[in-house]
């Protein structure tokens, strides 16, 4: 009998076992959700969907900002971080999940007024880390309008 499986008796359905709707994204070091690349509006809101615990509702609030602030944004998730830029301009900002707080990337910081206060290797990047409960929405929606009209990041 080597090579075959042996026979059982009586009548048993082999079932297989039961699709999920769609798997739950890997969180990544920091809780970081590893979300495919994608280009619109889906991705982004997969990744801020995976965020996790008090981030996602943060996430929801800067898509929200970001949007109002700048309506024809566009938007993509790149090396598991989410992108707004204007098209044919490149990105102005990205943000990304850490263990306690949401770092956002604002790639021509040094230009914004005032400078948010995270200093970059890269000697334009500036960061804002928001810890739960910290996000300064009105000032934050004055970087993104500054940020929006600068020229963006080809990445």
């Amino acid at each position: 009998m080597t090579g075959k499986t042996p026979k059982k008796s009586g009548t048993v359905a082999t079932k297989a076992a039961p699709k999920q709707a769609a798997a739950e994204p890997v969180l990544l070091s920091g809780g970081n959700p590893q979300i495919a690349k994608g280009y619109g509006d889906a991705p982004v809101q997969a990744y801020i969907a995976a965020m996790p615990g008090w981030k996602s509702d943060l996430g929801r609030r800067l898509d929200e900002i970001i949007v109002r602030t700048v309506p024809d944004v566009h938007k993509a998730v790149k090396w598991n971080s989410p992108f707004y830029g204007i098209e044919g301009e490149g990105w102005f900002l990205s943000f990304h999940c850490f263990t306690k707080y949401v770092k956002v990337t604002f790639f021509r910081g040094t230009s914004l007024r005032p400078v948010p206060a995270g200093a970059s290797k890269h000697p334009e990047v500036r960061y804002l880390d928001i810890h739960e409960g910290q996000l300064d929405e009105v000032q934050f929606a004055d970087w993104v309008k500054q940020a929006s009209q600068l020229p963006g990041e080809k990445l």
